[in-house]
């Protein structure tokens, strides 16, 4: 099994110095990696079967805010 937890905590730290918000790491299995605006679902790596770019989630929540 990969372990994503060292890119999601990148991810996390990016959002952080973007957008001036303290995004919440959730543990999961089975394949789930997903981000949320305010309760809304931007990003599923279940759903698409990959891990974003930072660029990507970037742009989702910008457009979600």
């Amino acid at each position: 099994a990969v372990n994503y937890r060292p890119r999601a905590a990148g991810l996390a730290d990016s959002i952080r110095r973007e957008f001036g918000v303290e995004p919440k790491l959730v543990d999961s299995s089975g394949g789930a990696f997903e981000v949320r605006v305010d309760g809304k679902l931007i990003f599923s790596k279940k759903a698409l079967g990959r891990f974003p770019d930072d660029e990507e989630i970037h742009a989702a929540i910008a457009a979600a805010r």
